[in-house]
Order: structure tokens, then C-alpha cells, then sequence
């Protein structure tokens, strides 16, 4: 069964983004990430600037086939066409179609009010169909 986490109080959900995925990455680890068309192009932009010592490689879903089969990370609107079911990492407002073929889903939250507010109904989904959540709270992961 697939694992779910939810990493809360991110204070910017695509910064973190990026942090998770080069760890995962760097761990040899196949991550697709899911969401609206603009922050997917957020991210896209932010992968290439986050650092100046690391790069993680990534692409469009709709990139070169051969692009997409070499990439660790796709960044994907849709999950349906994706060559890879590793890690799901989830920046949208809602659960994707077809995440239980992952291994992993890692929903990312920020900390305004509406986007926890869709964070709760997506955790009332996943645990309704029977899926363990481990909860990962930023705020006291950096407060020791």
C-alpha cells in the first residue's frame, strides 16, 4: 500500500520543494511532481536558482522522451502518462488520479489558511480509503 506523508508548515512550499528533491535525488530516488501549470513552472525556475553548488535534474512531462526517461524528477500536471512510480510529490489542491500506483505520496503545505484547509479534506480522503499518514511538522523540526 502506498505510504502517504504530510510535511506541514512549509513557509514556502516551493523552496522546500526544492530541498526535498535534491535529497531524494541525491538519494537516487525517481520523484514526480504534480501540480497546477504555474507552480510547476515556479519550481522549474526554482530548481535552476536555489543553489549555486547543486543542480537537480528535471524536466517537463512533455519533454523529449528520451529527456524524461533519464530525468530523476518530472515535473507533471497529469500523473496518468508518467514513466515512473517511485516517489509522488504533491503541490496541487487536490489528490491525483492514480496515486496509489506510488510508492511514496508527499503532500507539501504551506501555511496559509486555505491551503490547510484543502490539506484536511485530502487527509480525511486518504485516510477514509484505509492510508497511514505520518505527519512531519516543519515548524518543530527547525524550532530545536
Amino acid at each position: 500500500m502506498t505510504e502517504v506523508a504530510f510535511h506541514f508548515n512549509a513557509p514556502d512550499r516551493v523552496a522546500y520543494a526544492c530541498r526535498l528533491l535534491r535529497k531524494a535525488a541525491g538519494s537516487g530516488a525517481k520523484v514526480v511532481v504534480t501540480g497546477l501549470p504555474d507552480t510547476l513552472q515556479q519550481l522549474d525556475n526554482a530548481l535552476w536558482t536555489f543553489s549555486p553548488t547543486d543542480f537537480v535534474p528535471h524536466c517537463h512531462l512533455e519533454s523529449d522522451a528520451r529527456v524524461v526517461a533519464a530525468s530523476p524528477v518530472i515535473l507533471a500536471a497529469s500523473i496518468q502518462a508518467v514513466p515512473h512510480q517511485q516517489v509522488l510529490l504533491n503541490l496541487g489542491a487536490a489528490i491525483p488520479d492514480g496515486f496509489e500506483r506510488f510508492e511514496r505520496v508527499i503532500e507539501v503545505v504551506g501555511l496559509d489558511d486555505e491551503d490547510r484547509q484543502r490539506a484536511r479534506g485530502r487527509w480525511k480522503q486518504y485516510t477514509d480509503q484505509g492510508y497511514t499518514i505520518s505527519r512531519h511538522d516543519l515548524v518543530l523540526k527547525t524550532s530545536h
